[in-house]
């Protein structure tokens, strides 16, 4: 039975914020945003192609404290694009710190790292070489 990627999730304090920062931020088409009063949780889905990126309130606890930041920046959800050194640039001029990077292993692939709102990080790649 062949397995396929559904969703990642990242736990938020506020899925507002968050919503915000994925929606207008990064430009990630919103599927849903729902309150599951039953199960104490507040989620929304965005899109991405290969798998859908799902964003998780804990509505019963206020105590919500950031990941800290470290290499080797695991766990994180990597997604590719076509420019990274243009991506970059609309980073920072979005005020997006980049926490790492651009990096590069010559002819085959480019990367960076930044962290959402709640330091959930997430890594820009672009693959140079298909084959």
């Amino acid at each position: 039975m062949p397995l396929k990627l559904d969703h990642t999730a990242f736990q938020v304090a506020d899925l507002d914020t968050a919503v915000d920062f994925y929606q207008n931020v990064l430009d990630l088409k919103l599927m849903s945003k729902e309150i599951d009063e039953e199960h104490g949780e507040a989620f929304a889905f965005f899109e991405l192609e290969g798998g859908n990126l799902e964003l998780l309130q804990n509505l019963a606890e206020n105590d919500f404290q950031k990941p800290e930041i470290k290499q080797p920046f695991c766990p994180h959800m990597a997604l590719g694009t076509d420019d990274l050194d243009q991506l970059a640039v609309d980073l920072q001029r979005r005020g997006i710190p980049i926490i790492k990077g651009p990096l590069e292993i010559e002819d085959m692939v480019k990367w960076l790292y930044i962290a959402d709102p709640d330091n959930n990080i997430i890594e820009f790649v672009q693959w140079l070489k298909t084959s």
